[in-house]
């Protein structure tokens, strides 16, 4: 039976799910989510996710939410992308975790606050403030990755996929890879990885959609 990810294109949380999965051969297929028309808010969404977020992960009767999660079962569905050892598997860990409270976090609200609010609605102060904080992160990741092509071990973890997660959208945000040479060679890699697809092309829902 072929799994379902329930997802949008503009989720940066629900490309991290979409690309474990599809990078790990799992049978999976994405079903959109109209989050900007108030999908996620309604009470049969509530009832699939509590949370009312997505991605939603749904397969042979089994719901998974948080994208952290769904990697992590995919991981011990396949045997894939978590590390070749404990040692491994503990730094996988602790840089999904990083990622989901430094980087993707405040990538994903920034992100939101610039491009999917009307324009005399957007805080300039607010959207300074976490582009401080993500330029912290940034660094953090691009030191970690000088001399380095993956973040843990010498392939692609669940780690790479959770922090990629908001760094190939086009819209601005406050993120410019020709300044993080670490991280820009880093994404060429992941993207160089076969089966990879762009957030925008790997599921349903794109900005123009609503143009």
């Amino acid at each position: 039976m072929t799994a379902q990810l329930h997802c949008f294109g503009e989720s940066g949380n629900a490309y991290k799910a979409a690309l474990t999965l599809e990078l790990s051969g799992y049978d999976w297929e994405p079903v959109f989510v109209d989050f900007f028309n108030g999908a996620t808010r309604t009470p049969e969404y509530r009832a699939l996710n509590e949370m009312g977020e997505a991605p939603v992960f749904v397969d042979d009767g089994l719901t998974i939410t948080q994208s952290g999660a769904i990697q992590y079962h995919v991981v011990e569905r396949t045997g894939k992308f978590g590390g070749s050892d404990a040692d491994e598997a503990r730094e996988v860990l602790r840089w999904v975790l990083w990622d989901n409270h430094k980087l993707s976090s405040q990538a994903g609200m920034t992100r939101f606050l610039m491009n999917f609010l009307p324009a005399d609605k957007r805080p300039a102060e607010v959207i300074g403030f976490m582009q401080g904080r993500l330029k912290s992160a940034y660094a953090v990741l691009d030191r970690h990755l000088g001399g380095r092509d993956w973040i843990v071990g010498a392939g692609p973890t669940i780690a790479d996929f959770a922090c990629c997660g908001y760094l190939y959208y086009p819209e601005p945000f406050g993120f410019d890879r020709a300044d993080w040479p670490g991280i820009d060679g880093w994404l060429t890699r992941i993207a160089a990885l076969p089966g990879w697809k762009h957030p925008y092309d790997l599921m349903p829902g794109n900005p123009s959609d609503r143009a």
